[in-house]
């Protein structure tokens, strides 16, 4: 087994522009057959939303924290073959440790030098989740070590805390936050996500009906301040 890191901080404060219970729809078909599932979903406490992606490598993109995922997790599949962190952010990592201990996997991320991550991921390069090849875009602004998760033949955004539904968008109030790169990063996510189909956000429900327009009521507020 993996030798394993130091214990991942249990910090339970706000990361988001709001953070409400997680009864949302719990699974999702993408638009070429995979499953997705927020494993989240029916939390109350200060979590993130934690996803499932099914297939030919399981893999969870974040963690959550303060919940039982790795039960979560055994009744979905019989293996987990990783863990994908659009950031890290403690309401997005606090299961980490136990995900780690469960499964012996190792974790992906933009920043290596973070402890939680073992491999480093670089804009532009691709990662397989489930049975989908998903592209890295490096988006900045809520924290640098941000990044938004896209597969272009599904349509299928994972785009953390950049962007919400409704027009929501992440904080920049919070260390390494910063409201002019976070409105650089919703720009480049839109010139790259051209054929997003499902939105699957950090907090908050998923959006399968038309989710660019929700992309671009983000940038909309972000750039008035609202």
């Amino acid at each position: 087994m993996r030798q394993r890191r130091g214990q991942v901080r249990h910090i339970l404060h706000r990361f988001a522009t709001t953070e409400t219970p997680n009864r949302y729809t719990k699974a999702h078909i993408t638009p070429t057959g995979g499953m997705i599932q927020n494993l989240a979903a029916g939390q109350t406490g200060m979590t993130s939303n934690a996803f499932l992606v099914a297939g030919e490598r399981a893999v969870l993109v974040d963690v959550g924290s303060g919940f039982d995922i790795v039960s979560a997790v055994r009744e979905q599949v019989d293996e987990l073959d990783g863990v994908v962190l659009t950031h890290t952010h403690p309401d997005h990592i606090g299961n980490l440790d136990g995900v780690i201990e469960a499964f012996d996997v190792d974790v992906w991320g933009y920043d290596t030098r973070h402890d939680a991550v073992d491999h480093g991921l670089t804009a532009g390069e691709s990662v397989r989740l489930g049975d989908g090849d998903y592209d890295v875009v490096h988006t900045p602004g809520h924290k640098n070590d941000h990044i938004c998760l896209y597969a272009p033949e599904s349509g299928v955004l994972f785009a953390g805390d950049l962007v919400f539904a409704n027009g929501g968008f992440g904080r920049t109030d919070l260390p390494e936050g910063d409201r002019s790169v976070l409105i650089d990063s919703i720009e480049r996510l839109l010139d790259r996500a051209e054929g997003v189909e499902q939105l699957h956000t950090g907090h908050g429900p998923s959006v399968t009906s038309s989710p660019r327009r929700d992309i671009e009521r983000a940038l909309q507020a972000a750039r008035t301040g609202a």
